[in-house]
This record gives structure tokens, C-alpha cells and sequence, in this order.
């Protein structure tokens, strides 16, 4: 395997967000096959800790005061866990002194990924143990708590951290999505493709679509496709089959500015779904939607990108005249764009205006001409994370310093 496919293959999940008191799981102590991975007591110091605020150290551990002008927190180096599995934090507090709405946190982050809360709360002592989610296994750990108090005399106190886990796990194997799991999104999927080249509201669009719809019960995603002004679906073929072969069933016509024709085309498709004699009857999931184009494509993308039926658009080499584009987005939105691409001075002024969460990649050594065929793994990933729900792809491949994208090009996100 080459190493770009290295760097595609699948490790792991990210977990939920979790904000209540034990919410990831207290746990019994390991057992006895745990090997302690990690452990500080802060008796000389922070260790591999980086803090800011106010920070104490001592024998009694580190100790966190609270201040009207910068909450104190710590935050450890990354805990490498390659090989290893079963992971247990656990660790001692002390909170003193917090009044009403003044609390503590202790979190931890897969992967430099965004961190999740361990345990949120006002007043606590003791030890605490959690047993974190299968998807920390086999990657990067760390570990951060921090304190929300206006006055020195309110203090969290930690000590005696510890990460315990079982050897010889190594990377698991991500939690199921809707779709069946690759391990690869470069090669083909599990599906062989069947093209449909009169297909659609006019009978003058592709339909690429797994040969085998709805095999061992799936629901098939629905991905509409605007090719660049002057090409058509021909011109994208091998991209088409290949978001196919990972289980979605894709329709392409020729675009205009205008998005409504993928509206309409989105129409058919749920009444594709409901005709018996279809072969796609009963066997597209609906509520599984992404619009997606190439240069005028994207604009047309765009324009109806309000549809609620939508869960994401993706909008490559394609920046809209006016910078308002934005302003009809309602869901995630990927921006893939070239160093080369004279359109991309007009996505990063959409960049700019985009609230909603946005992932923008802009390739090394691409022109506009190239942007989908040198994106289309990146597509491929995004369509499995936000329409197959594989959410481990949320920091693996997209939201991290380190994700699987980040050295194909200048990568930016926000909003998430």
C-alpha cells in the first residue's frame, strides 16, 4: 500500500460530546491485565503538563485557583496508546470553595481532536475512574482539566492520574455506519456500479447506483452531482462510479446556475424509491441527502442549498460572483478548491461569509479543471461521515492538526 493509502486507512472513532458526572462510564478498577500506560502526581512539578492560569504544584498535587480574569486549566502531552486497549482514566480531585454556576471540568481529546468532558460539575472529592469509549483504542491521548471560578480562594485540586489499559489491542476496527465499512476510501467500495445514462425527470441524466441495492438490508444514501459548465456527466464518470461503489446512489445531469433541477432530480429519485418496478424501490434512505458540483455546479448548488431535505453540500472550484452564496447554506458544507484555481479567491471570500460548519481544503499543484478528480477521496470520506454516519471520519479524517487530508493542501475549518 502506497502511503497516501496508508494515511486513508481506517483506526478509529470519535466520541460523543458528554457533559454529565460519569457520563463516559465509571468503572470498577481495571483488571489485572491492565498495564499502567501513564501516571503523574504532580509532586515535582507538572510533569508533561502545559498549564496556564493560576497552577500550583506540590505534594498535595497540582492545584488550580480561580481568577476574575483567566480560568486556569492543564492539559497533558499526547499519551501514545498504539497497541493497547481497554483504556481507564482515572485520577483524585478536590473542588473547594465553588459557588453557583462555577464548576470544573476534566476532558480528554483522540487524536487532537475536539476534547470530551469526563466530568463537569460544582463539588466533588475523591477519586474518579472512567472507562473511555472503544474508539480511544490504539491512538492519541490527552487529558485536560481546567476550572471556571472568579476568586483565588476557589480551587480544584488533581492528583494521582493514571491511564491504565490492556496490551495487544491495537487500533479497533470503527463502529458500523449505515453502509459496509472499507478500510481504504482511495480504492473502489464493496459495490459493483450499474450506469443509467437516460435516466432522471427528462430521461437526459446519469444514474450511478450500487448493482445490488438494498443487499443485506441497506438503505442507500443520495448524492446529486452538478458537473462544471461545459462538460456533463461523462466527463465525471469515474468519480460517479466511484461514490457508487461506496454504496450511494448518484444522479448527474448537465447543471445551470440555477439549482432546481436538482431539486427536481431529488423529487424523482423519492418517487424512483417508491415505484415497485424501479430498481432502486425501497432501497434509498431519504433523509440521507447531499447536493454537490464543480464550478457551476457548485453555484447551483448554492442556490438550493436551503432544501431541508439536505444534510450537506460540497462545493468544489466553485465560489459564488458575490460572496452571498453562503447565506442559503443551512447544513455542514465541504469547500474544496486549487492553489492554481482562479475560483478560489471567490471560496475564500465564501469562506469568510460561511456560518455554518465548514471544512475547506485547497489543494497543492491544482487547477480548476482538476479540483474534483484530485478531491474526490476527500468527497468519498465526507459523504460516508455525514451521510453513513460513520462519525470516527469527524476527527480521523477531517477536524484534527493531524487529519488524513491535512497534507494534500492548506486545510481551514470553523463552526463546528
Amino acid at each position: 500500500m502506497n502511503r497516501f493509502s496508508r494515511r486513508l486507512r481506517v483506526w478509529g472513532a470519535v466520541a460523543v460530546g458528554i457533559t454529565s458526572v460519569g457520563a463516559v462510564g465509571a468503572t470498577a478498577p481495571p483488571a489485572s491485565a491492565a498495564t499502567a500506560v501513564y501516571s503523574e502526581d504532580f509532586s515535582g512539578g507538572l510533569g508533561t503538563f502545559t498549564a496556564s492560569g493560576s497552577v500550583r504544584t506540590g505534594a498535595y498535587g497540582a492545584r488550580m485557583s480561580g481568577s476574575l480574569f483567566s480560568d486556569p486549566s492543564m492539559t497533558s502531552a499526547p499519551v501514545d496508546l498504539t497497541d493497547y486497549s481497554s483504556v481507564t482514566v482515572s485520577y483524585t480531585r478536590t473542588a473547594s470553595g465553588l459557588d453557583l454556576g462555577e464548576t470544573f471540568t476534566a476532558a480528554y481529546s483522540v487524536d487532537g481532536g475536539p476534547f470530551t468532558a469526563l466530568e463537569s460539575t460544582r463539588t466533588a472529592s475523591g477519586t474518579a475512574s472512567f472507562r473511555l469509549p472503544a474508539s480511544v483504542d490504539g491512538r492519541s491521548l490527552r487529558l485536560r482539566f481546567s476550572l471556571d471560578a472568579d476568586s483565588v480562594l476557589e480551587t480544584l485540586t488533581v492528583g494521582d492520574v493514571l491511564v491504565e489499559a490492556e496490551s495487544g489491542g491495537g487500533p479497533t476496527d470503527p463502529p458500523a455506519g449505515s453502509l459496509p465499512p472499507v478500510d481504504d476510501v482511495t480504492e473502489p467500495g464493496p459495490y459493483a456500479v450499474t450506469v443509467d445514462r437516460s435516466a432522471g425527470p427528462g430521461g437526459d441524466g446519469w444514474l450511478v447506483y450500487p448493482a445490488d441495492t438494498g443487499r443485506n438490508g441497506v438503505d442507500h444514501p443520495v448524492f446529486v452531482w452538478g458537473p462544471g459548465a461545459g462538460s456533463d456527466p461523462a466527463d465525471y464518470e469515474d468519480m460517479l462510479r466511484q461514490w457508487a461503489s461506496h454504496g450511494f446512489v448518484v444522479y448527474s445531469e448537465v447543471s445551470s446556475s440555477s439549482g432546481d433541477y436538482m431539486v427536481d432530480a431529488l423529487d424523482w429519485l423519492e418517487d424512483q424509491n417508491a415505484r415497485p418496478a424501479s430498481p432502486l424501490h425501497q432501497n434509498l434512505d431519504t433523509s440521507e441527502v447531499a447536493f454537490g458540483g464543480h464550478s457551476r455546479g457548485s453555484i447551483g448548488t448554492f442556490d438550493v442549498a436551503d432544501e431541508p431535505r439536505l444534510e450537506t453540500t460540497i462545493h468544489v472550484a466553485g465560489g459564488s460572483f458575490d460572496g452571498n452564496g453562503p447565506d442559503s447554506l443551512r447544513n455542514p458544507a465541504l469547500y474544496i478548491g486549487g492553489d492554481e484555481d482562479f475560483a478560489t479567491a471567490n471560496m475564500e471570500r465564501d469562506y469568510t461569509n460561511t456560518g455554518v460548519p465548514v471544512w475547506f481544503n485547497v489543494l497543492d499543484g491544482t487547477d480548476h479543471i482538476y479540483a474534483t478528480r484530485n478531491g474526490r477521496h476527500i468527497i468519498t470520506a465526507w459523504l460516508r461521515w455525514h451521510l453513513a454516519d460513520e462519525e470516527f471520519r469527524r476527527t480521523e479524517d477531517f477536524l484534527s492538526s493531524a487529519c488524513t487530508f491535512c497534507g494534500l493542501g492548506e486545510v481551514r475549518y470553523k463552526n463546528w
